[in-house]
């Protein structure tokens, strides 16, 4: 497991010093598939990851999933300091991509470590890098078509793939049967032919060539 210090720096200076909350904060374990967190639920705590990956994502009622952002080791959970900034419940759910380890910050030590200059530089320049990522993604789901998008996220992983159509879904956020539609259509093409939980990339200039009309 990495040091704390050693991928959080600005928590060097904070008070109550980390080493100083002992079991309070953990190390929490959790597999991957774990709920962290939930929308609507109140937030229990600022999470550190230590290892591993959490994807934060909207949900939607009919089980369409939009992914907002990863956090990984050395990164922080702007969900998570949103919800304790504005003492409101959360507004997407935390899932674990693979075992992860990490640090639960109680709220009460969140605030008071906000008081810290670097800790509070911090988490403010989170808020304008997540903002600066979640702008593109509005972006992307609201002006350009989802065949663009689908073509880019099959490029740049070789030429052969083990996804599930709904998980490409899940990334785009849309329904598993609009993206099983799309890839049969690029299968008529010629672009891909596919198999169960396997898509090859047959002609990886075609993808490419509908892609770049995202950066158009």
């Amino acid at each position: 497991m990495l040091n704390p210090l050693g991928l959080y720096p600005s928590l060097a200076q904070v008070t109550p010093p980390l080493a100083d909350l002992g079991s309070r904060a953990g190390p929490l374990e959790a597999p991957a598939g774990a709920v962290l967190f939930d929308a609507n639920a109140p937030c229990r705590g600022f999470p550190l990851v230590l290892e591993g990956e959490i994807k934060v994502s909207r949900n939607s009622g009919d089980g369409r999933s939009l992914e907002l952002y990863r956090v990984v080791p050395g990164e922080l959970c702007l969900v998570s300091s949103a919800s304790l900034f504005r003492k409101v419940p959360l507004s997407a759910q935390g899932v674990t991509t693979k075992p992860t380890s990490l640090l639960l910050i109680p709220p009460e030590v969140f605030s008071m470590w906000l008081e810290s200059t670097p800790f509070r530089t911090e988490v403010l320049a989170l808020f304008a890098e997540r903002m600066a990522d979640l702008t593109s993604l509005i972006d992307a789901v609201a002006f350009h078509k989802l065949d663009q998008r689908l073509a880019a996220a099959l490029l740049g992983h070789g030429p052969q793939l083990t996804v599930t159509h709904q998980t490409l879904a899940d990334e785009l956020g849309t329904v598993r049967e609009i993206v099983t539609r799309l890839l049969r259509r690029f299968e008529n093409e010629g672009w891909v032919t596919l198999g169960r939980e396997q898509i090859h990339i047959a002609n990886g200039a075609a993808l490419r060539s509908l892609a770049a009309a995202l950066q158009s």
